[in-house]
């Protein structure tokens, strides 16, 4: 699905969706889970791109559904793997996160990746500029392109609405509900969540700001 002329929904990743973003240098936003992996290559492809293209592999945040084919991807295309730097240690298996989270990191095995940059508040990666966005996960991050954000698991969307992240996976609601007002106030048409469809985003405020 073409949200834009150079970002593309992988639909094959449907259940915890990649986005790639096209230019001089192929981003893929998140990996999805192990599962997808087949149709994560063959979305891909419909692209006119290879796994060997990537030139950056971004994590929003840490969950098994994001990181689930990071490994493979790196080691296929030699990419430049991104990640939250406070996430990190749990990215490569060396702490376990707390509660409901480290149980289903526990149960759903993933081959590690090995992260090899890690964000600076406003960098830019291959055109997306880099928005902290805490409270599903301690370091969770937005991308912003254009009119687009790549909302990683900030919200999810159904029956096209916009909704937080679930509070069962809300590492730090406090955080998370300050998040939603900083990354309101941001200027974007679009918002492309790793759950559920990309929406408009004129239902952004009417949900959590009024």
């Amino acid at each position: 699905m073409e949200i834009s002329p150079k970002i593309h929904l992988l639909d094959g990743t449907e259940g915890s969706f990649s986005y790639l973003v096209l230019g001089d240098e192929p981003v893929l936003v998140d990996t999805s889970l192990a599962s997808r992996r087949d149709r994560l290559v063959r979305s891909l492809e419909q692209c006119g791109l290879k796994p060997t293209d990537l030139a950056h592999i971004v994590l929003t945040h840490m969950d098994v559904d994001h990181i689930g084919n990071a490994k493979w991807l790196q080691d296929a295309s030699g990419a430049t793997l991104w990640a939250p730097e406070v996430e990190v240690p749990y990215i490569h298996g060396e702490r376990k996160a707390p509660g409901l989270r480290g149980l289903i990191q526990t149960m759903m095995k993933v081959e590690r990746p090995k992260v090899t940059a890690t964000f600076r508040e406003g960098e830019k990666i291959g055109g997306l500029e880099v928005i902290p966005a805490p409270g599903h996960t301690i370091g969770h991050v937005c991308l912003l392109s254009g009119d687009v954000l790549l909302a990683g698991d900030l919200v999810n969307t159904r029956n096209g609405k916009l909704r937080p992240s679930p509070g069962f996976l809300t590492w730090d609601k406090v955080a998370l509900q300050k998040s939603l007002r900083d990354v309101g106030r941001r200027s974007f048409d679009w918002v492309c969540p790793a759950h559920g469809r990309p929406v408009p985003r004129a239902s952004w405020w009417d949900v959590w700001m009024n």
